[in-house]
């Protein structure tokens, strides 16, 4: 992913004094209000008599970094969920996958052969039907495509359009195949047709109940949405027909404009705006456990990083328990990489800050108080105030040790790109899984690539790939052994190659016009509202 991917969507935190290493990220925008989507074609008669609100979701960083629906891997996951969709989707209350494109389904032959029975009369934006040889071609131009994650349908051997409404897969090995439909990414039906002429923004290939109105990169209202009048799902009177996204990379601002009613949605307010956010009147405030934690990842391929016990050290001088304090309930600690409520959870792997130790590392390295300083470049999300926060403890603790961080607040898309130069020696990101499994943490993240696209620690290491190469068909068939395997490679990534530091894992806060009916988060598809179960409050 993934803002994944990665994202992703920022949060925030109550203002802290930065350590004179780290910047203020972040610039505010203009204060205008938010343009409505400029659609005015025609209308179903229905649809002529709909809510004509438009639902303001308030992100901090920008919206759309690729719109192929193939490749799409980043903070598009908001507004993308809501213009395409998979053969299924998974509710995170029932903690299973439900019906979206295919209304059925069943596996045979031990897991290696799926059938999906797909639902009639649903059209795509272009107005092609979508059919199972349509299906099939998304899918199988996804693979080919073979970026972002696409990886999830590795199992997949053959894919048969068996008839208009039927969708069979022959698999290599056994795979939870419904539960991979379910993806955020990835998993997408669409109009191959049309592919080509997708990377713009000016359309879209769908069956979602929206589409792309006004798409402007770099702008304040950077997307609006509008509603597809024939969409499978039908519209009622009440529903929201117009969205917009409105980039607020200040969260005081984003706040400010809830309460004047400019914008309906905001993902993440700092703790002391968030209680606030409680007891304004036309404010309502909702909160979640989620899949995705912060990860901080040293370059493990060059400069000081290389060395193991650097690496170790920066992990010991977090101060975990005193982040999680500041976050107030924003966010829990962390126990290995895998978030409770997934396969491969591990407990009684909360890490500790040790500073002692810590500096034992740093002296044997030849770095600490009364030895050479050591320098360390950082970089994190621009306008992400927990990031920011946790920039500021860390650079702060490192201090004492004789090690300055120098801290660089960045969008997303330049952090990434650098990232991917291996121009730091920590980055900083969130990570969440496609579908509900700990799977992607550990091939995007810590699977070897010559070109690392998330891997952005650059571990290396053919064990762990051949462990992390096993996990898919040990899931589909041997639970437990999987959940074994899952627990021996946290320990080897997380202890042995120190390859990453896992601070804490976050609770969403969100902040919500009172004027809003049916929202409710699915950790699943993170910092998504599906406009299309909203509705204006009675």
């Amino acid at each position: 992913m993934r803002w994944h991917k990665r994202l992703l969507v920022a949060g925030a935190v109550g203002a802290v004094a930065m350590a004179a290493s780290a910047c203020a990220g972040g610039q505010v925008r203009g204060a205008g209000g938010t343009p409505p989507p400029s659609t005015t074609t025609s209308q179903s008669p229905a649809a002529a008599q709909a809510n004509d609100a438009t639902f303001v979701y308030a992100p901090n960083l920008d919206v759309v970094t690729d719109w192929d629906p193939a490749s799409s891997y980043s903070n598009e996951i908001i507004a993308m969920a809501n213009i395409y969709e998979g053969l299924t989707r998974y509710n995170a209350e029932a903690g299973k996958p439900e019906p979206r494109l295919a209304t059925e389904w069943t596996s045979a032959a031990g897991g290696k052969e799926w059938t999906f029975k797909l639902r009639q009369g649903v059209k795509f934006h272009t107005g092609a039907p979508m059919d199972a040889e349509a299906a099939k071609k998304a899918i199988e131009r996804t693979i080919k495509v073979n970026a972002g994650a696409a990886y999830i349908w590795g199992s997949v051997q053959t894919i048969e359009a068996v008839d208009a409404a039927t969708l069979k897969f022959t698999l290599k090995y056994a795979a939870p195949l419904d539960l991979v439909a379910s993806s955020g990414y990835a998993a997408h039906i669409y109009d191959t047709s049309v592919a080509d002429e997708l990377k713009d923004g000016t359309k879209d290939a769908g069956t979602g109940p929206y589409t792309i109105d006004t798409w402007q990169k770099g702008k304040e209202t950077e997307l609006t949405l509008k509603a597809f009048d024939d969409y499978w799902g039908g519209w009622k009177p009440e529903q929201y027909r117009k969205v917009s996204f409105r980039v607020t990379p200040e969260i005081t601002t984003a706040w400010q404009l809830l309460q004047k009613g400019e914008v309906t949605f905001v993902p993440r307010l700092n703790p002391q705006l968030f209680e606030q956010a409680g007891t304004t009147e036309g404010v309502r405030i909702s909160q979640k456990p989620s899949f995705q934690n912060l990860l901080l990842l040293p370059n493990t391929a060059s400069g000081p990083m290389k060395d193991v016990k650097i690496r170790q050290a920066l992990q010991l001088a977090i101060d975990y328990d005193g982040l999680v304090a500041a976050l107030k309930g924003a966010g829990s600690k962390a126990s290995g990489l895998v978030p409770q409520g997934l396969l491969g959870h591990v407990s009684g792997m909360e890490p500790k800050q040790d500073l002692a130790r810590a500096q034992e590392l740093l002296n044997a390295a030849g770095y600490g108080p009364d030895l050479e300083e050591l320098k360390l470049t950082l970089t994190y999300a621009q306008g992400d105030e927990d990031q920011k926060l946790l920039v500021t403890l860390l650079s702060s603790t490192l201090k004492k040790l004789n090690v300055t961080l120098q801290a660089k607040p960045m969008a997303w898309n330049a952090q990434w790109d650098l990232g991917k130069k291996q121009g730091q020696d920590i980055f900083v990101m969130y990570w969440y899984p496609d579908y509900p499994d700990a799977y992607s943490w550990f091939l995007n993240v810590f699977r070897s690539a010559d070109k690392p696209q998330f891997n952005l620690s650059y571990l290396k290491n053919p064990g762990i790939d051949r462990a992390i190469d096993a996990l898919p068909q040990l899931t589909a068939t041997d639970v437990l052994a999987a959940d074994r395997a899952y627990a021996d490679l946290q320990k080897k990534i997380l202890q042995d190659e120190a390859a990453v530091a896992v601070p804490y894992v976050q609770t969403y806060q969100r902040a919500l016009s009172a004027g809003v009916e049916g929202y409710a988060d699915n950790p699943a598809y993170p910092n998504v509202v599906f406009f299309h179960d909203l509705k204006p409050a009675g």
